[in-house]
């Protein structure tokens, strides 16, 4: 049974445009391999609570996706290892 969930990416500003353009590419592309993108919004940069990696802002993503139960942890694996990804968040949204 799939489940809708709300993906939060914050990456480094460090990026630059096409940094964020390749990396949102690079995202959907792997959301799309076990999942249906409902949304993808740019969020733009805001200021962080605390510094991560030396940086005090950050460029918020968010996607909005179904998929399998199981499929949330592999992209939470993929995340972990992608350059320029400060901090992510997964949450399944409620039916």
């Amino acid at each position: 049974m799939a489940n809708k969930y709300e993906l939060i990416v914050v990456l480094s500003p460090a990026l630059g445009d096409e940094g964020y353009a390749s990396t949102t590419e690079l995202i959907k592309a792997k959301l799309a391999t076990a999942a249906v993108v409902d949304a993808v919004e740019t969020l733009g940069t805001k200021r962080l609570a605390y510094e991560i990696n030396d940086q005090k802002d950050g460029f918020y993503l968010q996607f909005n996706f179904t998929s399998e139960p199981d499929f949330p942890k592999e992209i939470e694996r993929v995340l972990k290892i992608t350059e320029g990804v400060l901090r992510f968040l997964v949450v399944r949204q409620e039916a």
